[in-house]
């Protein structure tokens, strides 16, 4: 079986979207890889990590990846069960338009300086609704290209994404305490079994993932957990049974935070997706 399908979604000549599934069968760097144009990738289900030369990044649920133009890169699997991902290809002129200063290689070229940057909750839902939409061939072209040029536009913004900050030891500890939590989304994890899994005390791993990312490590578990349920709300019938799987102590609690992320009840999300 082939370990990655790519599906079109949409092509015109402003925007691409392609879903992109991969097995994650395997665990060691994969051959590289090259795109010949520059693709903002949002991850929505799984986790892995991009190596690009010596410089490791987690792909999660929380960022959109940045994957340059004839840059060669590897993926890896640390953790099992693969990963999805909504991968967009946008016209240079028009990116060149939505990519705020100072983040870009050269203001003529749409070639990033950073690999990645967290996306808030906002951008999450715009991703999902993008993705399930075109899926389901329920949005004309143009509502989709517009769809589209909001999310990327969201998740550059200077005031709705972050960049991580630190040293690169610290982004490595904050790498792996994301490996673990994503090992297992619905556990009750406690600090004192992350810190003891990458090796440091609960006090430290809170206050250098607090720096990285720029929000408390139990906020971050918390939107994994609920970009997971945007993936599996547009199957799902048993809403209870989701949020027991997702680590919620009651539908009640995870409707609740769901709303507090998004807008919208988990119910509200089925029927407008």
């Amino acid at each position: 079986m082939a370990e990655i399908h790519s599906h079109l979604l949409l092509a015109t000549d402003t925007v691409t979207a392609w879903d992109v599934l991969c097995s994650g069968t395997c665990r060691h760097k994969s051959d590289e890889e090259c795109l010949t144009t520059t693709h903002l990738v949002f991850p929505y289900r799984g986790i892995y990590v991009h190596h690009m030369g010596q410089a490791e990044t987690v792909a999660e649920a929380n960022q959109v990846l940045f994957l340059n133009e004839s840059e060669p890169y590897r993926v890896s699997h640390p953790v099992e069960g693969g990963d999805a991902s909504l991968s967009l290809g946008i016209d240079e002129q028009t990116l060149l338009e939505l990519v705020p200063a100072g983040v870009l290689q050269d203001k003529d070229r749409t070639l990033f300086k950073r690999p990645r940057m967290r996306i808030d909750t906002h951008a999450q839902l715009l991703a999902a609704r993008v993705r399930h939409r075109l899926a389901r061939g329920i949005t004309a072209t143009l509502e989709a290209e517009d769809l589209i040029l909001s999310l990327v536009g969201r998740a550059l913004g200077e005031r709705t994404s972050y960049a991580a900050s630190g040293s690169a030891g610290r982004q490595k500890l904050v790498d792996r305490a994301k490996l673990v939590l994503s090992s297992d989304l619905g556990r009750r994890w406690t600090l004192a079994e992350i810190g003891g899994a990458v090796g440091v005390s609960p006090v430290y791993l809170t206050q250098v993932f607090r720096q990285v990312e720029g929000l408390p490590l139990y906020r971050y578990q918390l939107q994994l957990r609920l970009a997971r349920a945007l993936d599996l709300l547009d199957s799902c019938s048993d809403l209870t049974g989701l949020a027991l799987d997702l680590g919620f102590s009651s539908y009640s609690h995870f409707s609740t935070a769901f709303k507090q992320a998004y807008g919208l009840t988990p119910l509200a999300f089925q029927r407008s997706s």
